[in-house]
């Protein structure tokens, strides 16, 4: 039996036919007659010395030899339709697809990508606010802004800015809760979508970071941090607000950061492209962007003593 491979169109043909268990319809999605395509797996068989289907009346099977071959040729196939559909993005400076989380996307994202638009308005930018891991090939992402410690193997990753947590809340809200202490009383908020966070930023860890002696339990829970500020915002409690999901309220004034203490965490927002396209235009534009954005709310940054949490939690 000779190693040398067969003619890509009858492996095409086979791993369509394999796929569908139907003649008809792999002829269909090739565009190509039932005819054309059993002539192109017949020449398959012949190269191999062995049939790959055994044909029903209405219907095909697999042979063993059948068998061993579907999983390896689909796999291929799929190998070369990424790589292709990789290699046309990389020719189109005028899309740009991004993914990040529900909470990023609607807090900190939405709020700003008028000014992105209005100064790139060549640029053709496409969302895809999701908490899956997307694949850059697969999913044809050009972007991905994630929250977490990384690393990004295989990946060009960089840090976007600190995080930090700091309980934020209306101004009418912070006149009856005018200090730390007074925050034991108060309706709470909790952002329980960074419970992974180690150590925890929590409001025990917060309470213990200004000197009191305080873990609460009772109040408002959400699983989505967006959730939790809108909460905020509608003046229904006190968060422990994120800095991406915040600072933007509070440089805008519909929140307060009143105690002028945050937690500081290790985790942060990285900016990751795949190696080697970070130096496409649109992915410059939208990196120096963000990166401009994020610089407009230094000032409510500046305003805090950051606390690194690990020795809060050590204390």
């Amino acid at each position: 039996m000779s190693d040398r491979l067969p003619p890509l169109t009858a492996l095409r043909a086979f791993e369509a036919a394999a796929r569908h268990m139907s003649f008809a319809q792999a002829a269909a999605e090739l565009h190509v007659t039932p005819a054309a395509l059993s002539y192109q797996i017949k020449s398959l068989e012949e190269h191999l010395g062995a049939p790959l289907f055994i044909r029903l009346n209405r219907a095909v099977e697999l042979t063993e030899a059948g068998r061993a071959l579907a999983p390896g040729t689909s796999e291929a196939f799929q190998t070369l339709s990424n790589a292709w559909r990789s290699t046309k993005r990389l020719q189109d400076n005028t899309t740009l697809n991004v993914t990040a989380g529900p909470a990023f996307t609607a807090k900190w994202m939405a709020p700003r990508l008028y000014e992105f638009a209005r100064a790139h308005p060549d640029i053709d930018l496409r969302f895809s606010a999701a908490l899956r891991i997307m694949d850059f090939d697969r999913d044809e992402v050009d972007v991905a802004i994630r929250f977490g410690y990384g690393p990004d193997h295989g990946l060009w990753s960089e840090p976007l800015s600190s995080e930090w947590f700091t309980p934020v809340m209306t101004p009418e809200l912070a006149e009856q809760f005018p200090t730390p202490e007074s925050l034991i009383n108060a309706p709470l908020i909790f952002d329980e979508s960074t419970s992974f966070l180690r150590p925890q930023c929590d409001w025990q860890t917060w309470f213990r970071a200004v000197g009191v002696d305080h873990n609460p339990s009772h109040g408002l829970h959400f699983s989505g941090a967006d959730h939790a500020v809108d909460a905020a915002l509608a003046g229904v409690g006190v968060v422990l607000g994120r800095r991406a999901m915040v600072i933007k309220d509070i440089f805008d004034g519909r929140l307060v950061a009143p105690y002028g203490v945050a937690l500081g965490t290790k985790a942060h927002f990285r900016f990751i492209c795949r190696l080697g396209t970070e130096q496409r235009p649109q992915i410059v534009a939208f990196r120096d962007w963000m990166l401009a954005e994020i610089a407009k709310t230094i000032s409510v940054h500046q305003a805090l003593t950051v606390v690194p949490v690990e020795e809060v939690a050590s204390a």
